[in-house]
């Protein structure tokens, strides 16, 4: 019977001599595929033309019979809007301010020539977070060549955060 009330003792006397070890840090997500950065490149490059208020070069990653359409949730209600692609172009005129959109851990799935990406996402102004929420872009491949057939997305204000 001793040596039972022993065991218990001797392993909390141990436990305390060996601090506990942090756990390691994770990796992330692994790099994308080479057909996922694919598929990524058209979208990376929209988001440099909006950077840079670029209609032209935006016009340039997309397929003209697409379009836009954004899920709008603000503390006065939801709403939802559609613009084609002209119309969305036209959103960048000129201006001086900033216009920067991060994807957060995108996934990617690709079937054939058509694939699809889903991200959170964050937009900032001025450097500055406007507002975020989920990305669903619809490519496909012609040619050789991936272009954005439409984009979907959300848009609050509201628990956002850049991680």
């Amino acid at each position: 019977m001793r040596r039972l009330l022993v065991l218990p003792l001797l392993f909390a006397l141990t436990a305390q001599a060996m601090p506990n070890q942090p756990m390691p840090k994770g990796t992330g997500l692994p790099p994308p595929t080479v057909d996922e950065a694919a598929v990524l490149a058209p979208i990376n490059r929209l988001f440099g033309a909006m950077a840079r208020r670029d209609a032209a070069a935006l016009l340039a990653e997309l397929r003209p019979e697409g379009g836009a359409t954004v899920a709008i949730e603000a503390p006065e209600g939801r709403a939802i809007g559609h613009k084609s692609w002209a119309e969305f172009a036209k959103t960048l005129g000129p201006g001086t301010q900033k216009f920067e959109e991060r994807l957060i851990d995108p996934m990617v799935d690709i079937d054939g020539d058509i694939a699809m990406v889903w991200s959170r996402y964050v937009f900032l102004i001025d450097g500055k977070l406007s507002h975020c929420g989920m990305d669903h872009f619809d490519l496909v491949r012609e040619n050789g060549s991936w272009k954005i057939l439409n984009l979907t997305w959300s848009k609050r204000t509201t628990g956002c955060t850049t991680e």
